[in-house]
């Protein structure tokens, strides 16, 4: 019993998370000036309009997940370069809020000990989606951030080479060890997500 209500409370933050995240890249394209997002209908908190299927059957199989990409046409945009890295730093970016203000509901409110876990396992899991996704790999945001900051010609040379190998450096990333067993993502990620996730609850 404990550990299918573990897997609820997981996924269930989990959902939350990735649904805060797509619902802020929707919201920052439709403010500067793209209407996509509207109109595929990713202007919404609802989880359901965020949710990739396969992605959500990871979140019960292996306790992460993903959802779908937030379509957004860049010539809907009076600055594309710098608009469309604002969107991809507003999914990170309201994750990274989002565990801040729990992180306070959690310091400073009494809870109980089913209640502070459950706010616990919402910040770990807002932390580490939005350091994930500022991993320079596409489809993550992090790849769309890295290619606006670079000049028009090297970035497109990036852009073919992502759309070659994009995939495969994401599976050596998530999967391949490095050392000892570890892979980038253990090496890389997870360090950066104790600190933060420490900083915030102590």
């Amino acid at each position: 019993m404990v550990n299918i209500l573990s897997l609820i409370i997981y996924a269930i933050c989990l959902i939350i998370a990735i649904t805060i995240h797509e619902f802020s890249h929707a919201l920052t394209a439709d403010r500067l000036g793209d209407p996509t997002p509207r109109s595929q209908g990713r202007l919404t908190l609802n989880p359901l309009k965020h949710l990739d299927p396969i992605g959500t059957i990871m979140i019960f199989l292996v306790h992460f997940g993903w959802g779908k990409p937030v379509p957004i046409d860049p010539y809907n945009l009076k600055n594309p370069k710098k608009d469309e890295m604002l969107i991809s730093l507003a999914g990170p970016a309201s994750n990274l809020i989002f565990a801040a203000l729990l992180s306070l509901i959690v310091r400073f409110i009494p809870l109980g000990l089913l209640a502070t876990f459950l706010l616990s396992t919402a910040i770990q899991f807002n932390v580490l989606l939005a350091v994930f996704n500022l991993i320079p790999i596409p489809p993550l945001d992090g790849s769309k951030i890295l290619l606006n900051l670079l000049p028009t010609s090297i970035s497109e040379q990036w852009q073919e080479a992502f759309n070659q190998y994009g995939f495969i450096l994401l599976i050596a990333f998530l999967f391949i060890p490095i050392s000892n067993g570890a892979t980038l993502v253990n090496i890389i990620v997870t360090p950066i997500m104790g600190f933060i996730t420490h900083l915030l609850l102590g």
